[in-house]
């Protein structure tokens, strides 16, 4: 069985706020990728709960964090239809997408 390694190195300042978050995956040929944010999820199987873990730097600006989320989420949509095949939810999904994008202006609004 092969395993693959992902490293996330996270710099905090005395305040304990991150300064940078650096990762590195063998696998994809990334390494040391310099980050300004990142969403960590962990399915716990035997709590049925989730463990998450959700760092940015203090110099992500807030229309980048606009832009993170937008993304994310439709990524987590795709996702979601891909491990479920429910079109239905899959879909609502991406409609309240449709409106983040639009609310924080990275789309623009459908008349």
């Amino acid at each position: 069985m092969k395993k693959s390694e992902i490293k996330v190195e996270v710099t905090l300042d005395d305040h304990r706020v991150p300064q940078r978050i650096n990762w590195s995956a063998a696998d994809q040929n990334q390494i040391d990728q310099e980050a300004k944010a990142m969403l960590l999820s962990f399915f716990d199987a035997k709590k049925r709960e989730t463990l998450k873990i959700d760092l940015w730097t203090k110099d992500m600006q807030v229309s980048e964090m606009d832009r993170f989320f937008y993304e994310t989420l439709r990524s987590m949509a795709d996702t979601y239809f891909r491990a479920t095949s429910n079109q239905k939810l899959a879909r609502e999904m991406q409609q309240f997408i449709q409106y983040f994008g639009e609310e924080t202006e990275l789309l623009p609004k459908k008349s």
